[in-house]
């Protein structure tokens, strides 16, 4: 009787038990369910800054940099993990990941367990779904975040594919310094890719977010090989991996630094930076590798000729597709003074690259015939007596001889024919950005350079001369060109141009080379030096229908020299140049 009361009373408690749980579990469900429909998962707070990519026409980097929360970080698809990170991070992170909810209270019962028994913090709980929502909300260490990390947990594998999940988590996991993620993390320690790690550095990286200063294996290795020891066990009690793939990841060595910089070594820094400024998450730009390595080379070669501390630039363009395709700013990027200046778009005094213009400016208004001549004599215009370079001045001068001597005074009796207006109307119709009102406060001495002009601009315009009077704006960027360029707009007729082409190509002479005639002549090219009053810029501009080159040497700072002229300084530059992108 008693046996059978007692069965009674049990069977009673009992179902009393399971109502009692069911509806706990209805009500733990109802609120969740109303928790959910009041805080929704915002997906978005998931993306993190990214470190932005310079990438040149061929594809590859150019530039890197760090992201704006100041880490290496740069997230790849689940598919560029490679095999072993992605086992390796699960079995030493959340070996029931592909199994739970999002929240693995087996491996709650575990820890609170063993932390009870410890009566201390020795085992964690947390999944790789709690740990995703804790790197992406930022919550803090404590019992309140890790109530919200379940609960956004839950959230998140009903939003989420587990592929997902996991490729957030191996995205944003700390690896070491301010490396972050899978992809930086490769490259950091081992300068792969993570398709390509090896048994042994993938469980090496899976291991280090536990402790990401404190297993350093750069400070602390005998840390991290026991840490990669622990992963390797776990991937084998798993059946993983086999004993001897575990014996031979675990005798691989340790890398013994962090590369401090991940940023690739960039032989086009201005450029990169100028697209940076622009396109602040990364882009794609028409550097071409190539003809940057020869410009940066022929450039550097040239260094010791220069006066002390100065500095030079340099602009290739692709006149066809009107692309930059090499691009140096200063003699060096990292000097702490003037590296940073780009002299390619800083405007500086022209002298008389801008000549052909307003010949051209003539001769399409019809007052000038390229094969006419120009008086050389002296002139007053009301108080104003400009002189030559070299402050001579003669009689009769054809046209031609005129602009290749860069000779002043028919240079301006030209503009005085063309007229003022039409003389600005050509130079800024061939792509040259004048600043607002300085051509007509420089008047006619806008021939002689009186005008602040970039180098950038003034090669534009002689691409438009290798167009044969076609203007196209030039860009850095390839998105400007995924297609075919831009319908061009004409500047000047086809015959105005050949006339300057001709007047100042390589068939009427040898460009200079360390100062002396050259027989590098014959390749087509034409060129106009220039030099700005008091020596401080030296200019040669050119082009061989292919490509259209400029170069300038000066002081960034203004500072005169006496050896600062076009042809004793940057015409050799730009004749090298020209020789190396030959075919």
């Amino acid at each position: 009787m008693r046996i059978a009361a007692l069965g009674k009373w049990t069977l009673r408690w009992l179902r009393r038990l399971a109502a009692g749980a069911a509806l706990a579990a209805v009500g733990a469900g109802a609120t969740l369910y109303i928790l959910d429909a009041a805080y929704p998962i915002n997906l978005s707070s998931f993306e993190a800054p990214q470190s932005p990519i310079v990438h040149h026409a061929g594809g590859g980097a150019l530039a890197e940099r760090v992201a704006t929360d100041e880490q290496w970080r740069r997230s790849i698809p689940m598919a560029a993990m490679g095999t072993w990170l992605p086992l390796a991070s699960v079995a030493v992170e959340d070996e029931r990941f592909w199994f739970h909810p999002g929240v693995d209270g087996r491996a709650v019962a575990r820890a609170a367990w063993v932390n009870a028994r410890s009566l201390r913090v020795r085992q964690g709980g947390s999944t790789i779904t709690m740990q995703s929502i804790g790197m992406a909300l930022g919550t803090p260490r404590t019992l309140a975040g890790k109530a919200v990390e379940a609960f956004r947990a839950l959230q998140l594998e009903r939003a989420w594919s587990k592929e997902q999940i996991l490729e957030h988590y191996l995205n944003r996991v700390p690896l070491g310094g301010n490396v972050t993620g899978a992809s930086m993390g490769a490259r950091a320690w081992f300068g792969k890719r993570p398709e390509d790690l090896s048994l042994g550095e993938a469980a090496l990286l899976a291991g280090l977010p536990q402790g990401p200063e404190r297993l350093r294996p750069d400070r602390f290795p005998e840390r991290a090989r026991g840490r990669r020891a622990k992963v390797l066990a776990r991937m084998r009690g798993l059946g993983m991996i086999d004993e001897a793939q575990a014996a031979a990841a675990n005798a691989s060595p340790v890398p013994t630094e962090l590369r401090r910089s991940l940023e690739p070594r960039s032989r086009a820094e201005h450029a990169s930076s100028w697209a940076l400024a622009e396109r602040p998450t990364g882009t794609a730009t028409t550097i071409q590798p190539r003809i940057q390595n020869i410009t940066q080379d022929v450039l550097g070669r040239h260094v010791p000729r220069l006066p002390r501390g100065a500095e030079f630039a340099a602009i290739v363009i692709d006149v066809d597709s009107a692309t930059v395709a090499g691009y140096v700013g200063s003699a060096d990027f990292a000097d702490p003074v003037d590296g940073q200046v780009d002299g390619v778009r800083a405007r500086r005094s022209p002298g008389s690259t801008l000549k052909p213009f307003i010949y051209a400016a003539a001769i399409e208004a019809g007052r000038l015939s390229p094969t006419g001549v120009l008086s050389d004599r002296p002139l007053d215009l009301d108080g104003w007596r400009p002189t030559n370079f070299d402050s001579g001045s003669g009689g009769d001068v054809s046209v031609g001889d005129a602009l290749r001597r860069s000779l002043n005074l028919p240079a301006i009796r030209a503009a005085e024919l063309a007229g003022l207006p039409r003389s600005i109307g050509m130079v800024e119709a061939a792509g040259i950005r004048l600043a607002q009102g300085t051509a007509a406060d420089a008047g006619l001495a806008l021939v002689t350079g009186a005008v602040g002009v970039s180098l950038f601009d003034v090669t534009t315009a002689y691409a438009t001369l290798a167009r044969r009077g076609e203007f196209i704006e030039t860009t850095l960027f390839a998105d400007e060109r995924a297609g075919a360029a831009p319908e061009p707009t004409r500047a000047m007729s086809e015959a105005t141009a050949n006339a300057i082409f001709d007047m100042l190509s390589d068939r009427h002479r040898a460009p200079l080379v360390h100062g002396g005639p050259s027989q590098i002549g014959g390749l087509g090219f034409m060129w106009k030096t220039g030099t700005s009053s008091g020596h401080a810029d030296a200019w040669a501009v050119g082009t061989n229908r292919r490509f259209a080159v400029g170069v300038w040497a000066g002081h960034f700072g203004g500072a005169g020299d006496p050896a600062f002229t076009g042809s004793g300084i940057a015409e050799p530059i730009l004749a090298e140049i020209f020789a190396r992108l030959a075919p």
